[in-house]
């Protein structure tokens, strides 16, 4: 059996990993949902000294990140966040994995459930781009976030911002903070929000909580 490969630490990780790493308290207890080979894990661990776990589909992932001294586990979104206890996490994260769950609604509820908060990013199917790219060639789009063909994709359940904040609401979840990244990695400044983040923005990231 070859032994699992080690990643090499990224200095310039993923924009949204930066971001929702800028939203972490240092200290914090971390559940990462979907964790891939632990790149967010492993930078929260180094910069923010954070007690984190990490969840995720793949064995091949876990192995990687098992080889770096990661605590993860192997585990589906839409079935396995039902065995962690309420509040067990100060945060429980999920970038650019909602898309890809069963139940994306239930997902969100079982992350508020475990954790005070949740972190949840994901791609803006309505990003320009991607109206663009499906008017004039009339196929379903592929930009940098979405940079895989629909017959091999693991997305089910796109959505876009507006789709986002409004389940938000049908779910009377608080949003506590929320940032949309242009395709460039800049962020949108507040001048920009409004109509124009759903059509500009190509990822979004919104801090959640439960409303008391």
């Amino acid at each position: 059996m070859n032994d699992p490969i080690k990643f090499v630490p990224k200095r310039d990780i993923r924009v949204d990993w930066q971001l929702i790493a800028e939203m972490v308290e240092p200290g914090s207890r971390v559940l990462d949902v979907g964790c891939d080979d632990g790149q967010l894990l492993a930078h929260l661990t180094e910069t923010k000294n954070v007690d984190g776990r990490g969840l995720e589909l793949s064995q091949h992932g876990v192995n990687i990140c098992v080889a770096n001294g990661l605590s993860v586990v192997q585990g589906n979104a839409d079935t396995d966040l039902v065995y962690y206890p309420d509040d067990s996490f100060d945060y429980a994260i999920l970038s650019k994995t909602l898309q890809t769950t069963h139940q994306p609604h239930v997902v969100l509820e079982q992350l508020l459930r475990i954790g005070r908060r949740a972190i949840v990013s994901f791609p803006n199917f309505a990003y320009w781009r991607c109206r663009a790219y499906l008017a004039l060639k009339g196929r379903m789009p592929m930009t940098n976030s979405l940079d895989i063909p629909w017959y091999e994709t693991p997305n089910i359940h796109f959505c876009t911002l507006k789709d986002f904040t409004a389940l938000c609401e049908k779910m009377d979840v608080k949003i506590e903070q929320s940032v949309i990244v242009k395709a460039s990695g800049n962020v949108m400044t507040r001048s920009t929000y409004g109509s124009f983040a759903n059509f500009f923005g190509a990822d979004c990231i919104f801090m959640l909580s439960r409303k008391t």
